[in-house]
């Protein structure tokens, strides 16, 4: 059972060079739901969840957390805010220069309130929980595509956010190793965090996924869980079924 809105868009939009990316979506992520955002590729759905963020401000509407509205924050508000955020990028978005203990443990030390010996054994747990606790003192050029995802996904969980934020996390890997992705998320929810999910991998977010909303040129057009299709457009049960069954032909 979902809990209370920690996120709420209101007329959220956005827009680039005088193009509209997201239009008048209004959206609420709830505590102890994890929400599969989808879509076609191109359409907003890393601009809204970068919007959900922080990342970038809304040309139109707001976003509330916990019922502040993030436009209003000074830098101060801001970060404190996003102290309550894990996010785990597309790219990886890992340092270069730093190992993988460094990488992990990076949001652990910014909120500088835990001891160094406090720090490693988080860092050294949720490392072993995604299976690299061997990998600790190694570079990111050193690690697969499939490991550097579980690094950004320890690195966004290992300080137990109330709020998990995750783009596209199995683009670009193999069918098996997008499952464990999959498999590691449904793991590191709890029940007072909110999490939004950005992928294309539709079979797999059904075994993680709530609740689906779907971007449609920059505008929400469903809200629901699956067995709400029924009474969906016709454009959004082709795009759910037709998503699930083409990973089905690749062999996903």
């Amino acid at each position: 059972m979902s809990g209370a809105v920690a996120i709420r868009c209101e007329g959220l939009g956005k827009r680039f060079d005088g193009t509209w990316v997201l239009r008048d979506v209004n959206l609420e992520v709830r505590r102890g739901e994890v929400l599969g955002l989808i879509g076609p590729g191109g359409h907003g759905k890393s601009v809204l969840l970068k919007c959900l963020a922080g990342l970038l401000s809304p040309d139109a509407g707001r976003v509330l957390v916990d019922g502040e509205d993030l436009a209003r924050l000074g830098p101060l508000g801001l970060a404190r805010v996003r102290e309550q955020y894990g996010y785990v990028f597309q790219n990886y978005a890992l340092f270069d220069f730093m190992t993988v203990r460094d990488n992990v443990a990076f949001p652990l030390v910014q909120q500088a309130h835990l001891s160094a010996e406090e720090i490693d054994g988080r860092v050294a747990s949720r490392l072993s929980e995604v299976g690299l606790g061997h990998a600790l003192d190694l570079l990111p050029r050193e690690l697969s595509g499939g490991m550097k995802k579980r690094v950004g996904l320890a690195r966004a969980t290992v300080g137990e956010p109330a709020i998990l934020l995750y783009d596209d996390p199995s683009a670009g890997l193999d069918p098996v190793t997008s499952s464990k992705i999959f498999q590691l998320i449904a793991r590191m929810h709890r029940a007072d965090a909110a999490t939004v999910v950005v992928s294309h991998d539709i079979d797999r977010m059904r075994a993680v996924c709530d609740r689906y909303v779907m971007l449609d040129h920059g505008q929400l057009v469903f809200d629901g869980p699956e067995d709400a299709l029924g009474g969906a457009p016709d454009t959004v049960r082709a795009f759910f079924h037709d998503a699930a069954a083409t990973q089905r032909r690749g062999g996903a």
